[in-house]
């Protein structure tokens, strides 16, 4: 009866970025970091969770000297974000005998 939620996308803070990065076409390390109130070492593993699942792109660039992560989602994390939405639905839409 309930669809089986994915465990990646279950975390509360890999949630979260997927949430900001599915409105985004990218999205800076720094950015997340504000919009999820994680901390750094938390989110890094986390958004390396993601990447190792092909739920994220990972560029690492320069601003001038400063280091810079962009995240993208892929192709392959907007269909797990979107069967994980359509899932949890199906537990909201249970009706009641």
């Amino acid at each position: 009866m309930f669809k089986p939620l994915d465990p990646l996308l279950h975390s509360e803070l890999r949630l979260a970025v997927m949430s900001l990065l599915i409105n985004t076409e990218e999205a800076e390390f720094p950015y997340i970091k504000e919009q999820t109130g994680a901390t750094a070492g938390n989110l890094s593993v986390q958004i390396d969770k993601l990447s190792a699942a092909g739920y994220i792109e990972v560029e690492k660039t320069f601003k001038g000297k400063k280091p810079c992560t962009l995240c993208r989602i892929t192709p392959t994390g907007l269909k797990a974000f979107e069967e994980y939405v359509k899932a949890l639905k199906g537990y909201l839409n249970v009706k009641k005998t």
